[in-house]
């Protein structure tokens, strides 16, 4: 008999890569606010409010999951700022649900997070280091990140880093093809220079996902590249090697940014545990960047 698997936020731009990766002993799940979003053959979409508790706990209910993978939330982080009673519903309410689903039907729950957990003063933050969160984004991923911990037994937190990329299913938010589109066009692209990051793949994520839904590591995992660089420095590395125009990638400072929620500037995460408990590797920029651009060609040419 498959395992069962439910995917929160089918369609979006991780959860695109998982439920690409979906290998054929499981049946996946996974549930959407629209109610017309293709999926491959195998997968079952389920269109789902997730703020609506009942029809939440109806459909878990009656899959049975095995493993959840939660990556639904409301990850704009001005949005967020500016809309804190929905965040809170959204990433911490949701996640308090799902929590307690998860550990009466004695379910492994994989719950994605973030580096903004972090104030960016440090740096290359291990798993053990304290949460000091400067947005409000950031406040209600803290709060989902010690709900699923507290509640859960069964469970993986993966705090995730600046995810790169093409969206393999879905649509997702992509800002490499955001970046290649503009400079093509001719227009200029701006990335702060302040903000420094460990970039990790979207296909290498997928891959860490499902080989966690079989593993038995419990805890705070940091899912992250082994580049740290600076989000200008990034892209200028990016447009080299697609011969983009580098002099149309301009540098600033997002502090400067009137209106704009603080960010950490130094969010780096440090790998080491990861590299460890799993066999999928965490890539430098350079090779996330060919592994991209490998799945791009073999899509394009119809072999995957």
């Amino acid at each position: 008999m498959k395992k069962r698997a439910l995917l929160t936020g089918f369609g979006g731009f991780v959860a695109g890569s998982i439920a690409w990766h979906c290998p054929p002993e499981w049946d996946l799940h996974g549930t959407s606010r629209k109610a017309d979003l293709p999926a491959p053959a195998g997968i079952q979409v389920h269109p789902l409010e997730l703020l609506d508790t009942a029809d939440l706990e109806r459909l878990f209910k009656r899959i049975r999951p095995d493993v959840v993978f939660h990556t639904a939330a409301m990850a704009d982080i001005d949005r967020c700022q500016q809309n804190q009673e929905a965040a809170k519903a959204v990433n911490a309410g949701v996640t308090a649900q799902l929590s307690t689903l998860c550990r009466d039907q004695g379910a492994r729950l994989i719950f994605t997070s973030t580096d903004s957990i972090f104030d960016g003063i440090q740096g290359m933050y291990r798993e053990s280091d304290a949460p000091s969160p400067v947005n409000y984004y950031a406040e209600t991923k803290v709060q989902a990140e010690e709900t699923v911990l507290s509640t859960v037994l069964d469970s993986v937190v993966a705090r995730l880093s600046l995810v790169l990329g093409f969206s393999v299913l879905g649509e997702g938010n992509s800002f490499l093809a955001k970046m290649i589109h503009t400079l093509e066009s001719g227009g200029e692209a701006s990335f702060p220079a302040n903000e420094i990051r460990t970039p990790v793949d979207v296909i290498t994520l997928g891959r860490a996902f499902w080989e966690l839904a079989e593993h038995s590591f419990t805890g705070i995992l940091h899912l992250s590249g082994c580049s740290r660089l600076n989000r200008y420095e990034m892209a200028q590395r990016i447009a080299a090697r697609l011969d983009l125009p580098q002099g149309k990638i301009i540098a600033v400072d997002s502090n400067a940014i009137p209106g704009r929620a603080p960010r950490p500037n130094d969010a780096s995460l440090d790998n080491s545990l990861a590299r460890r408990v799993l066999k999928t590797p965490m890539l430098s920029l350079e090779e996330a960047l060919e592994l991209t651009l490998q799945i791009r060609r073999e899509q394009e040419n119809g072999k995957s």
